[in-house]
C-alpha cells in the first residue's frame, strides 16, 4: 500500500482523526454500537470517495482488504454489518451539536500542520435533486394527499368531507384526464384548487401538530404560486414562474436554479471555500438552487472574517445608502437593487463563527467570480481589513447600446454626465442610490439611436453603493490584479471537479432535504481534504502533525 494513498493515511492516523471517543456523545442514550464508530466513520469516508450507496459500501468493506486495512488493519474475515448502521450514524450526527465533526476534525489537523492560511477562493456548483420535478397538477394533488396523510382521527374525516373531487387521494401520480382537451384540463385545475382551498378553510384557526402545519403550509404554497383566479371565479394556471417556486412535494426545499442565463437546473447549490496555496477546502455550505452565491459567503468566510452583528450591519447599510451631495426628495420611492447585488446574509456573533486572530504579516485575501461580486460583500471584506479580489460585473449594455460605464457619475456632486456632455442631477431614492433621467435631452441628441429606444429617454440607475462598485471595477482593470486572479481563481474550480467526479453522490444528491444534503456535502468535502492530505504525506510525528511535501 503506497504511503501517500488514502487507505494508508486512514490506517495510520484514523484513530487520531476520528477515534471512538470522538463519537461518544452520540451514544449516551443506548450505549455504543457493536460496530466501533471509528470503523463506521472510515466506511462513510470511503463511501463518499467512491460514490457508493450504503449497501455497496458495506459490501465493499466486507470483501475489500483495502477497506479493512484503512479501518485499522482488520483481519480479512472481520464480519460486515447491516447497511442501516450507516443510516443510523448519519441521523445521530445530524441531531448532535457537532454534525460536521468529521470535516472539522480533518480541517483542524490541516491547520495544525500549517497548511491553512488566510487566503480563500469561493465558488459554487449545482447539486441536482434526488426527486422528480412536478408539474402544477401533480404538485397540488400531492400536496393535498400529503395533508390528508398527516391528519388523523376526526379531523381527517372532517377535511375529507369538504373535498368535492371524485378522488380519494390515496394513490400517487397524476389524476385521469383528457389532456388534449383544454376544457377538461381547465376543469381539473379548478376542481383541485377548490379542494385545496376547502381544506385550508376547514383547518383555519384549529390547533394542529407541527407535521400538519407543515402540510398546510405546503398546500398554501403550491396553490398560491401556480394558480390565479379568473374574473368568473374559476382558477387556472398562472402565467410565468413564481420567484421562490416549490418544485416538488417530495423535497419542498428544492428550487429552480441557474448557473448561467442559458443553463438551469433543479435542486441545490453546493458552496465551498478553498485555501489556494494548499488546495484544501476550509468551509462547505448548501443552499437552495435559487439563492445567490453571495448569500453563502458569510458562512464560508466565518473563519477569516469577524462576525457582524445585526446592529452594525444596519448602521453600515444606512451609511452606504446615501448619495453624497444630494438631499433625498420627499416621497421618492426606493430603488430595487439589480439581481447581481444580492444582499449578504450575516449571522449574529457566536463562538462557532468567531474569526481566528490575524497573525503578523498576514492579510485576508478573498477571491471569487462575478456571482460573488456584490458591493455588500466587497465592503464587508474591506471593513475587516481584507483584500476583496472579487469580480464585479461591468454594467450591462442592451443590444450593443452605450452602457452605464459610458456615463460619468459624480457621487460628490450628485450628477451624471452623458456621452453627449449633458449633465443631470441624481434624484435619490429612499433606499439609497437614485435615478438620473435625461428625458427630453435625448429627443434631438445625435447619440440617441446608439443609447436608448425608450420614449422617455435614457435613465441611469445609481446603486446605493455605487462608489464601491466603481472602485472595484477600476481595480480589476489593473494587469497585475488580473494576473493574480487568473493564477488563483481556477484552483477552486479544479477542487469542485474533484468533488463532482461521481454523478451519484457528487453532482446528483443521494438524499432529500437541505439539511441531509448539507451533511452529505460536508462529508464529501472532508474526504476530498483527506485525499489531498494523503498526497501531501500527512503524518503525526513527534507529537505534531506535519507533511512530507
Amino acid at each position: 500500500m503506497a504511503p501517500s494513498s488514502l487507505y494508508a493515511l486512514l490506517h495510520r492516523e484514523g484513530d487520531r482523526l476520528f477515534g471512538d471517543d470522538a463519537f461518544a456523545d452520540l451514544f449516551d442514550d443506548v450505549g455504543r454500537f457493536c460496530v466501533p464508530p471509528r470503523i463506521i466513520a472510515t466506511v462513510m469516508a470511503l463511501q463518499r470517495v467512491e460514490g457508493l450507496s450504503d449497501r455497496q459500501a458495506v459490501e465493499r468493506f466486507t470483501y475489500d482488504l483495502r477497506w479493512k486495512y484503512a479501518a485499522g488493519g482488520l483481519d480479512f474475515d472481520y464480519p460486515g454489518f447491516n447497511h442501516t448502521v450507516l443510516v443510523n450514524m448519519r441521523a445521530r450526527l445530524r441531531r448532535s451539536k457537532a454534525p460536521d465533526r468529521i470535516f472539522d476534525a480533518v480541517l483542524e489537523v490541516a491547520k495544525a500542520a500549517g497548511l491553512v492560511g488566510r487566503k480563500r477562493v469561493l465558488d459554487s456548483t449545482a447539486l441536482y435533486d434526488a426527486v422528480a420535478t412536478e408539474d402544477t397538477v401533480t404538485l397540488i394533488r400531492h400536496a393535498i394527499r400529503g395533508l390528508l396523510r398527516a391528519l388523523d382521527g376526526e379531523l381527517a374525516d372532517t377535511v375529507r368531507a369538504v373535498l368535492k373531487r371524485d378522488d380519494d387521494y390515496l394513490a400517487a401520480g397524476k389524476p385521469l384526464c383528457d389532456w388534449d382537451d383544454s376544457s377538461a384540463r381547465e376543469a381539473l385545475v379548478d376542481a383541485l384548487a377548490a379542494d385545496a382551498h376547502a381544506a385550508l378553510a376547514c383547518l383555519a384557526g384549529r390547533e394542529m401538530s407541527a407535521a400538519v402545519k407543515g402540510a398546510v403550509a405546503l398546500v398554501a404554497a403550491v396553490v398560491g404560486q401556480d394558480l390565479e383566479e379568473h374574473p368568473d371565479g374559476r382558477y387556472g394556471i398562472a402565467r410565468g414562474v413564481a420567484k421562490d417556486r416549490v418544485i416538488s412535494t417530495v423535497d419542498p426545499e428544492a428550487r429552480h436554479g441557474h448557473k448561467t442565463s442559458a443553463r438551469g437546473f433543479d435542486g441545490y447549490k453546493g458552496h465551498i471555500a478553498v485555501d489556494p496555496d494548499s488546495e484544501l477546502i476550509t468551509a462547505a455550505e448548501v443552499t437552495a438552487g435559487n439563492v445567490g452565491d453571495a448569500r453563502a459567503a458569510e458562512a464560508l468566510l466565518k473563519d477569516v472574517l469577524p462576525a457582524v452583528s445585526q446592529e452594525s450591519e444596519s448602521a453600515d447599510s444606512e451609511r452606504a445608502c446615501s448619495v453624497p451631495g444630494v438631499e433625498p426628495e420627499a416621497g421618492a420611492s426606493s430603488m430595487e437593487a439589480p439581481p447581481t447585488e444580492t444582499v449578504l446574509v450575516t449571522s449574529p456573533p457566536s463562538e462557532a463563527n468567531e474569526a481566528e486572530p490575524v497573525r503578523a504579516g498576514e492579510r485576508v485575501e478573498i477571491y471569487g467570480d462575478a456571482s460573488y461580486g456584490t458591493a455588500e460583500l466587497v465592503e464587508r471584506i474591506e471593513a475587516a481589513g481584507g483584500e476583496a479580489n472579487i469580480k464585479v460585473q461591468a454594467p450591462a449594455a442592451a443590444q450593443g447600446k452605450l452602457g452605464k460605464d459610458a456615463f460619468v457619475i459624480d457621487l460628490e456632486a450628485g450628477t451624471v454626465r452623458c456621452p453627449a456632455d449633458v449633465l443631470v442631477t441624481i434624484r435619490p431614492a429612499n433606499g439609497g442610490g437614485g435615478l438620473a433621467k435625461f428625458a427630453t435631452h435625448c429627443a434631438d441628441c445625435p447619440l440617441q439611436p446608439n443609447c436608448t429606444d425608450a420614449k422617455i429617454g435614457r435613465t441611469i440607475r445609481v446603486h446605493a453603493r455605487e462608489a464601491t462598485l466603481q472602485r472595484s471595477r477600476e481595480r480589476q482593470q489593473d494587469p497585475e490584479w488580473q494576473s493574480r486572479y487568473k493564477r488563483t481563481r481556477p484552483k477552486v474550480e479544479r477542487k469542485l471537479a474533484h468533488m463532482m467526479r461521481h454523478r451519484h453522490g457528487g453532482r446528483r444528491a443521494r438524499v432529500r432535504g437541505s439539511e441531509r444534503i448539507r451533511q452529505d456535502f460536508s462529508m464529501l468535502a472532508a474526504v476530498t481534504n483527506l485525499k489531498r492530505l494523503a498526497a501531501l504525506g500527512l503524518a503525526y510525528l513527534g507529537g505534531t502533525w506535519a507533511c512530507a511535501r
